[in-house]
């Protein structure tokens, strides 16, 4: 059975960091890039931050730039979005995706989609 499962949102203070998870299973997670996407009440969701099927590449929108890593372990079947210095606009649902594409920032091409794991920056 085909499952992304992301977890490790919580509520955390202004300047604070997260660790974010994506487990995956039901499909081969080596052959897929993944993408770490948002939505904000009120807001269209957007691309966050994305990596590559091995690893060897990644992007970040310029929101997160300086303030993000994403990494992946496939031998685990999981990627991690880590979240430092966060500010109460980062404030949204985060949700994992896969794509056998490229690495990218928009929604077009990812299949497979987790149902979110909701982070609150507030202090």
């Amino acid at each position: 059975q085909l499952q992304i499962v992301e977890s490790g949102g919580a509520l955390v203070q202004p300047g604070g960091s997260l660790r974010l998870s994506c487990a995956v299973s039901g499909f081969t997670f080596a052959w897929h890039s993944i993408g770490w996407f948002r939505q904000a009440p009120g807001k269209e969701r957007e691309g966050v931050s994305c990596i590559s099927n091995n690893g060897g590449r990644t992007m970040s929108a310029d929101f997160v730039k300086g303030r993000s890593t994403i990494f992946r372990d496939n031998a685990e079947n999981t990627a991690y979005l880590q979240l430092d210095n966060l500010e109460p606009e980062d404030t949204a649902v985060y949700y994992c995706a896969a794509t056998p594409d490229s690495c990218g920032l928009v929604e077009k091409g990812y299949i497979f989609w987790g149902q979110g794991t909701q982070v609150t920056v507030s202090s």
